[in-house]
């Protein structure tokens, strides 16, 4: 396999060389130069929705932005089209910062509807303002130059083209391979899981809707020099639907499934625009019919595009870097000192009240089990702690700091980590890759460092933390694996590995031993205890008796919400209103 650091050479070679082949007609050129657009848009959706998990159907406007930009500026204030290369970046951020500000805090549906309302408005917004010349547009754009040489021959356009497509690959996968990226692919699996080791959800998806714009409004800067004039016909709601298209026909997750896509969908519909008035005999766009029918088939036959079944996609190894420094650790408080007091805490869901007056405190360097009958309140108690919920009354204090209004990054910083009773791992990323989102909070390295690869001497260091926490739980043999080709009890441990790299006061366990067969359990005990002994305090919702009663140094027992008992596991286990709780009065 060709390492990463070296394909943009050959790359930008064969972009140069290529559209000079005399075999190659230039109606295939032409063809080629559309691609390439296309492509530099379908690899914007691969962050965005691939990753980022955001169904834009809007793309196109942002190609408008670009391609407009550029057709004012250099029409009527006569600026260098290279010139206005940086400001039409610089407008379609602008754009996609405000219009985020308002379509990001939907989700689901509501969100792809969101992007279909404002892309029909800036539709009509070019379409009807003299500004953008209305549905006539803007002609007389100037070609590209380069010394004093005209890029006007498709050849020449087309080096010019895929560089930019070069560029834009490599930008984007600089930036999926850093904090900056992980945490946009953290959101895959799942927002609450992302928030609760540190990363900012909200900037995350922001980032990449704004990043996926640039691409956009790159490919629109390409697209007006290249046809010298621009109308609002190619920047609408059916353009941004092809877009999002060629993304996920090639396969949405994956940087190569973009130009496969592109290449696709733009062969397809060139084909059958030629062949179909010839089979049917008369003139019309049923072309868009058949497209329809064959895309709905390829996406039936291949959900997660096609790139997945042509090369074999996997997790790319991390080269992890024995001599990495570690990074800092934070301090822990003394044995026996107060760590987290809960008072009074309560959680209503309208009628129904999850958590009721509950109270309890726990101390430095002890394993606390919380346990109760299904339905007692338990992990809503954890989603209370970690900021995922808010309490309807109550103090949660942790270190003498008060945590209620919190956020979950927030809390998180304070050196609170936690797992989760139904296991949220990444799909797409490998163990290492996962683990390592623990360690977000722990670099700070920003977007713009990771796509220029300034961030290397940090990401060895977090690669090395959560490869030392992947031995810390014995699964360092299983670092380059997917993660979810693991059994989920080693997901489990897995996520455990992950919440040690935040280097936790406090680690919160939901569950951790289910599905782990009696070997594996015996390990998480011993695990569990070397953490005891070095200074972290515990906490685990569990449903296995013998695996609480043996591990753990005190309980607290709950039933209806409600603290039902707490103390010791010997005396708690003959406590006649916990035998009551779990086997019923008759027993």
């Amino acid at each position: 396999m060709m390492r990463r650091t070296l394909w943009p050479l050959p790359a930008l070679l064969l972009c140069i060389g290529l559209p000079w082949l005399p075999w190659l007609p230039p109606f295939w050129v032409t063809l080629g130069n559309y691609i390439g657009i296309s492509t530099i848009v379908a690899i914007g959706l691969v962050v965005l929705t691939g990753m980022g998990g955001i169904t834009s159907f809007g793309q196109a406007s942002f190609l408008g932005f670009g391609a407009y930009t550029t057709a004012i500026l250099t029409v009527q204030a006569g600026l260098s089209p290279w010139l206005t290369l940086p400001l039409a970046l610089a407008v379609s951020a602008v754009a996609a910062l405000a219009i985020g500000a308002i379509t990001l805090r939907l989700s689901g549906h509501y969100l792809a509807v969101g992007t279909i309302a404002w892309s029909v408005s800036l539709y009509y917004t070019f379409a009807n303002l003299d500004l953008f010349g209305r549905n006539d547009g803007i002609s007389a754009i100037p070609p590209l130059s380069l010394g004093g040489l005209q890029l006007i021959d498709g050849r020449l356009y087309f080096s010019v083209i895929w560089i930019g497509v070069v560029l834009a690959a490599l930008a984007t996968a600089n930036l999926l391979d850093s904090r900056a990226g992980r945490a946009i692919r953290s959101l895959r699996g799942g927002a609450r899981a992302a928030a609760s080791f540190g990363v900012d959800t909200p900037r995350a998806r922001t980032l990449a809707f704004v990043h996926a714009a640039m691409l956009a409004a790159f490919a629109g800067w390409l697209y007006a020099h290249m046809q010298r004039s621009v109308n609002p016909t190619p920047f609408g709601l059916n353009a941004g639907i092809e877009y999002l298209l060629m993304a996920v026909l090639g396969g949405a997750a994956h940087l190569p499934g973009a130009l496969l896509g592109a290449g696709l969908v733009t062969i397809v519909n060139d084909v059958l625009q030629d062949l179909l008035p010839k089979i049917i005999g008369t003139q019309g766009n049923f072309e868009t019919i058949v497209f329809g029918v064959i895309l709905v088939l390829a996406l039936q036959t291949w959900p997660e595009g096609i790139w997945p079944h042509i090369a074999r996609v996997r997790p790319r190894p991390h080269l992890v870097r024995p001599d990495a420094p570690e990074l800092p650790a934070r301090s822990l408080p003394p044995r026996g000192e107060p760590v987290l007091s809960v008072r009074g805490l309560h959680r209503r869901f309208g009628g129904l009240v999850a958590v009721n007056d509950l109270s309890f405190t726990l101390f430095a360097g002890e394993i606390v089990g919380l346990i109760g009958p299904n339905g007692a309140g338990k992990t809503t108690t954890f989603n209370l702690l970690t900021g995922v919920d808010r309490p309807s009354a109550g103090e949660i204090e942790f270190l003498g700091r008060p945590l209620v209004g919190l956020t979950p990054p927030a809390i998180a910083r304070l050196g609170i980590a936690r797992s989760f009773q139904h296991v949220k791992l990444v799909p797409s990323m490998s163990v290492i890759e996962n683990v390592v989102i623990g360690a977000h909070l722990r670099g700070h390295a920003g977007a713009l460092r990771g796509v220029l690869r300034l961030d290397r001497a940090e990401e060895a260091q977090l690669y090395a933390e959560a490869a030392r926490q992947l031995a810390h739980v014995g699964l360092a043999a299983f670092a380059d694996r997917p993660a979810t080709s693991l059994a989920l009890g080693q997901q489990r441990v897995v996520e455990i590995a992950r919440a040690l790299c935040l280097d936790p006061v406090l680690l919160l366990l939901d569950e951790p031993a289910a599905g782990l067969r009696h070997t594996e359990k015996a390990e998480l005990a011993a695990l569990l205890r070397r953490l005891r002994g070095e200074g972290v305090t515990i906490m685990l919702v569990e449903h296995d008796m013998e695996f609480v009663m043996n591990l753990t140094d005190r309980l607290v027992v709950m039933d209806f919400g409600t603290r039902l008992a707490e103390g010791p596991p010997a005396a708690v286990r003959r406590d006649p209103a916990v035998i009551e709780a779990y086997l019923g009065s008759v027993a």
